[in-house]
């Protein structure tokens, strides 16, 4: 073999030498790259995630606090509306028992009040009060009891009031204080829900 011919040789080994580690090497950056590729993928997707995480519990909390504000407006506005109708229901009631402070009926339940009282207080001293609007109906009252009664110096809406002095005991048939406990307990019934 000739030295040109050996240098020729020589060459090629080296050319597919050459070729072939430069093709590893291409190989060996390809795959680099491919791997930095897919974990910058993989990074990005889960920031993404993380992003989109973030932003769907943001917006979640924002229609949560719009949903809160709604609702505290609506119950605003249900209690509004029930406290109107409340006020006006006992306007009515209290024009209904005005009324009926005019019947016979009116007479009757101040009697059974007074029956009531006197026998709860058995032989104990008992003392009638009557509201100064129902001075009509207290001789009549006291007669057919055999009590005493007296008209009261400040009105409490009519019915009696009763004290035992010996034993500091107040039985209150008056109309004004049962007006303001009815007031006060009730509530309205609405699908089942009661509300104040």
């Amino acid at each position: 073999m000739t030295t040109d011919e050996k240098l020729q040789h020589f060459f090629t080994i080296c050319m597919e030498d050459a070729r072939s580690r430069s093709g590893r090497i291409f190989d060996d950056y390809k795959a680099a790259l491919t791997k930095d590729l897919e974990e910058h993928k993989a990074d990005a997707r889960r920031r993404a995630r993380m992003q989109l995480q973030g932003e769907s519990e943001k917006i979640q909390r924002e229609l949560n606090k719009e949903l809160a504000i709604e609702q505290m407006n609506l119950k605003r506005n249900i209690s509004l509306h029930h406290n109107e109708l409340k006020d006006k229901l006992f306007i009515e009631v209290r024009n209904l028992l005005d009324s009926f402070m005019e019947t016979p009926g009116y007479h009757s339940l101040l009697d059974s009040y007074i029956k009531s009282a006197k026998k709860f207080a058995g032989t104990d001293e008992l003392i009638f009060y009557m509201d100064p609007a129902d001075s009509g109906h207290v001789n009549q009252l006291a007669y057919l009891n055999n009590v005493t009664i007296k008209i009261s110096e400040y009105s409490f809406g009519g019915g009696i009031r009763a004290v035992i002095p010996s034993k500091n005991i107040l039985i209150d048939h008056s109309f004004d204080n049962k007006f303001q406990e009815a007031k006060q307990t009730f509530q309205f019934e609405t699908g089942g829900a009661s509300h104040g």
